[in-house]
């Protein structure tokens, strides 16, 4: 084959065939006088025929000067015309432009095609499914990344394994991508927030967190799309229409402008939530973490340094590893949850607590969510590896179990059958714990476990007492404090 065709071989190109790279290889030898023979020439005519390809859709960045891919065409705009300047006594040129949107297997990206390649593509010459060999240049569009092409072909012979059609998963979503359809529950919502625009308009923004049996995703809605935050109750199904995908502190969120929307559907959705082991947590970590609520105490509030009024409140979950105590920031405070309630709480960070204990903070970039049914929660092992038990089968020990198992501790409808129901309601105890918190109720903590105290004696933040009483609806109301 010889050292040029070997170097053809290797691009891997159906951009030029053998026969015109031998003839560029020619010109090149010509052009630089005698200072290349025809291997180098060759050489350096490859380099500049790879120099700007990509492995992969998501490779591509805005600001590259121009790149190359291969991807399959997902679906095809409408053929739209505008106005371009014009240039001194010239009238204004009308432009035409087609979008196409692409895909491979690591994401998808919008094409813009210009004029008579646009209005080709209009009369039908190109489809759904036929996989393209692009050449363009990437840049910021308005809804997301998109590519202006300069040239693509058809390529029978490449394959790319996504199919169009069907809307997306969370776990499919790629940064760049725009037109994203797709469909989950709604797991929690925020309050509308305003802000100013550079012109001194006002801006409005919310945010919703929805689910799909692959995972979560923030959903940022913003001015007039803010209001279905407001009007969307957690476990509604829902489809966001035409959203697209921005990265915020190194996590994706799809957005919703003008063109999007939130609509409600009759369908059921799945969300499983995929919860760390609690006792396997460390600080410094963000972590998604779900368990049965233990003790949840009254809300408080406090100033912070601007004057403004702040408010947190505490509860505590467990799951079958280990139990922490959650902070809830914000408007997370007056989220409903009572013990007894299987929560998830996701995207928390993990905080060095009260006397070395570890404390998990559920602030405006968590969600919290009140689980319908039992979620499953890993065991000690951590992830979704189910460790093996003696007898060769493997142990199941998520919420189900903790739940059915333990739940009757800390709820007074439980099932009797647990085998702990005599030990929840109107029973005299005594707990011995340091006082975490004053005033209605004290909350004591015994380094495993804390107990709301319903008593009048004054008591310090520190103080280690005993409390002697009856345990009512997960509360000891107090006869001694010593």
């Amino acid at each position: 084959m010889g050292a040029i065709g070997d170097i053809y071989a290797d691009l891997e190109t159906d951009e030029v065939s053998e026969e015109e790279f031998r003839e560029a290889v020619e010109e090149k030898v010509e052009q630089m006088g005698g200072l290349a023979d025809e291997e180098t020439a060759a050489m350096l005519l490859a380099h500049e025929l790879n120099e700007n390809e990509v492995n992969a859709v998501a490779d591509i960045e805005p600001g590259m000067n121009e790149v190359k891919f291969i991807a399959k065409v997902m679906s095809v705009g409408d053929l739209r015309t505008f106005e371009r300047d014009g240039d001194g006594e010239d009238e204004p040129d009308e432009g035409r432009v087609i979008n196409v949107e692409a895909a491979d297997e690591t994401g998808s990206v919008r094409l813009a095609f210009w004029d008579q390649e646009a209005e080709s593509i209009a009369e039908g010459q190109l489809d759904v499914g036929d996989v393209l060999r692009v050449a363009g240049r990437p840049q910021e569009g308005y809804n997301g990344l998109e590519v202006s092409v300069d040239k693509a072909e058809p390529d029978a012979d490449a394959t790319v394994d996504v199919e169009p059609g069907g809307g997306s998963t969370i776990d499919a979503l790629s940064m760049g991508q725009s037109d994203v359809d797709v469909c989950g529950v709604v797991l929690d919502t925020d309050s509308i927030r305003t802000f100013d625009r550079d012109d001194g308009s006002e801006g409005r923004v919310a945010n919703l967190t929805i689910g799909d049996e692959t995972g979560r995703v923030r959903v940022t809605l913003w001015d007039d799309r803010a209001d279905r935050a407001e009007e969307i109750d957690p476990g509604t199904a829902v489809e966001i229409v035409d959203g697209y995908v921005r990265e915020r502190e190194g996590s994706l969120e799809l957005h919703v402008g003008d063109h999007g929307a939130v609509d409600e559907i009759d369908e059921e959705v799945a969300f499983e939530p995929d919860a760390a082991a609690i006792e396997r947590v460390e600080i410094g970590e963000t972590v998604d973490i779900a368990g049965v609520v233990r003790s949840a105490d009254p809300k408080r509030t406090f100033d912070r340094d601007d004057g403004s009024e702040g408010q947190v409140r505490n509860v505590r979950i467990q799951d079958a590893t280990g139990d922490i105590r959650v902070a809830l920031w914000g408007d997370k405070a007056d989220k409903e949850i009572a013990p007894g309630d299987e929560i998830l709480a996701a995207d928390v960070e993990i905080d060095d607590g009260w006397q070395d204990d570890k404390e998990a903070s559920a602030g405006w970039q968590s969600t919290v969510v009140v689980l319908d049914g039992a979620a499953s929660a890993p065991e000690s092992g951590g992830g979704d590896q189910q460790t093996a038990s003696a007898d060769g089968g493997n142990e199941s020990a998520g919420l189900d179990a903790f739940a059915d198992d333990g739940a009757d501790e800390h709820t007074d409808d439980a099932s009797e059958t647990a085998g702990d129901a005599d030990a929840t309601t109107g029973e005299t105890i005594e707990f011995t714990g340091t006082v975490v918190q004053t005033g209605d109720p004290v909350v004591l903590d015994d380094g495993e476990e804390t107990m709301s105290v319903e008593t009048d004696e004054r008591v310090q933040l520190g103080q280690e007492v005993t409390a002697r009483g009856t345990l009512r609806d997960d509360r000891l109301d107090a006869d001694d404090v010593f």
